[in-house]
């Protein structure tokens, strides 16, 4: 089994080593512009975090977008259980959700920058501190200490997981063999964190790119595939980790700032078979790429830097060229709406806490073995569905962390603790 992946992309960034969700977690700038055609979106739109919008739909949430962002949570999770290579190009998560957030974080800064990046942190970091006060200690009471060589800037780095600029240290052996904390445990758990890292740079960066955008619109947007060309191929290496958050900027960035052109209506301006056109190039070349740069995993994308660029960039385009804009999800994706609710509402917490779950899951189907009469009896039967046993066991641990620690999301957003948010209660309240 291959559950959790080792850190990077959709559970950890790229970096010439590894360590990543789901924003996973809004707010002002200068007064921007807004074009007329959107004035109605975004005037009536609920504030949100880019990966934990607001708790119910109404007149002001759109339900496509809040579809694609759990379709994006569940993706990385049966990624990092399974492993299949080919989920990245199906469907490349970490693009959607960065463009997904770069839409919500344009039509925040129709305010003061200022106070949109205090309340994006505001609305980020709190969930994270959550998870860090769990993961730390433990690291720490199973003989994890400081490395003497880096002195003091171990403790630096150790602030990391306070305020994430740069990659947090973490031991890579700590645990047991065999043990409820298997050895790699403490990288598997860090390895969400890139993600965060990289949606902190995208937030404090965000006022600069979308002034940059606004006036040079198609340069700004293909700026970071230039960069990922650059530093993301081994032609300029930038080392350490410095170099690891620049690469996942840059590998990114574009999807990003296409959220930008889809809030601001320039998507609407080009015709659909150009863009639908233009964007299959792009992922053409991205495939082409991948096929000359194949990695140990093959065509996973999420260690192919230039590929994962443009292939995103181009996906991304794609959907957001289509996107209809719901109000309410239709027909049979009805059914899903509560859950959709839910995802959107805890997807920071979701997104940080997928790794943990994976192993804890594996750790319960384990002892599967060891019930009386069951283990002997289906033992053949275990074995071959060991990974499907753990995708149905990581439901409910999920929705026990959704219990335990969502509602820091809650708070964080100066809103009413919830533990359950769905949107069912307050639909029967009206």
């Amino acid at each position: 089994m291959t559950y959790p992946q080792p850190p990077r992309q959709d559970g950890a960034g790229y970096a010439p080593s590894a360590p990543p969700a789901p924003s996973v977690p809004g707010d002002r700038t200068e007064h921007a512009p807004v074009p007329a055609a959107r004035a109605e979106r975004v005037s009536a739109a609920p504030d949100s975090t880019g990966e934990a919008p607001a708790p119910r739909s109404g007149p002001g949430r759109d339900r496509y977008l809040d579809l694609l962002r759990s379709v994006a949570l569940v993706r990385v999770v049966v990624f990092h259980l399974f492993g299949w290579a080919w989920l990245t190009v199906l469907f490349p998560s970490m693009g959607v959700m960065f463009a997904l957030a770069g839409s919500l974080m344009a039509r925040s800064l129709a305010r003061p920058a200022g106070g949109v990046i205090r309340s994006r942190l505001r609305r980020l970091l709190p969930p994270m501190w959550a998870f860090s006060l769990v993961v730390v200690p433990v690291m720490f009471a199973l003989s994890w200490k400081p490395v003497r060589e880096e002195g003091l800037w171990w403790f630096v780095e150790l602030g990391s997981y306070l305020f994430p600029l740069g990659a947090p240290p973490f031991p890579e052996k700590n645990g047991s063999a065999g043990g409820w904390l298997e050895l790699s445990w403490a990288d598997q758990a860090a390895g969400p964190l890139w993600y965060i890292r990289a949606y902190l740079w995208f937030v404090l960066a965000s006022p600069l790119l979308l002034r940059a955008f606004r006036r040079l619109p198609w340069v700004t947007l293909l700026a970071p595939v230039a960069l990922t060309a650059v530093i993301g191929t081994g032609l300029v290496t930038v080392p350490g980790t410095f170099g690891e958050s620049l690469v996942d900027f840059a590998v990114f960035g574009s999807c990003w700032i296409l959220g930008f052109a889809h809030h601001d209506g320039l998507l609407k301006e080009i015709p659909r078979y150009l863009a639908v056109s233009s964007a299959a190039l792009v992922m053409g070349f991205g495939l082409w790429w991948a096929s000359g740069h194949l990695t140990e995993e093959g065509w996973n994308l999420d260690e192919i830097p230039l590929a994962q660029a443009t292939w995103s960039l181009g996906f991304c385009t794609i959907l957001l060229v289509h996107a209809p804009s719901w109000r309410k999800l239709p027909g049979r994706l009805a059914a899903w709406d509560g859950l959709v609710t839910l995802a959107n509402n805890r997807a920071v917490t979701i997104y940080l806490w997928h790794n943990l779950l994976l192993m804890a899951a594996a750790h319960l189907v384990d002892r599967l073995w060891a019930v009386p009469w069951l283990g002997d009896t289906f033992d053949a039967q275990i074995e071959q569905s060991y990974e499907v046993l753990i995708l149905i066991a990581i439901w409910p641990l999920t929705a026990l962390a959704i219990l335990a620690f969502g509602w820091v999301e809650d708070v964080a957003a100066r809103r009413r603790p919830r533990l359950w948010p769905n949107g069912k209660g307050r639909t029967r309240g009206a």
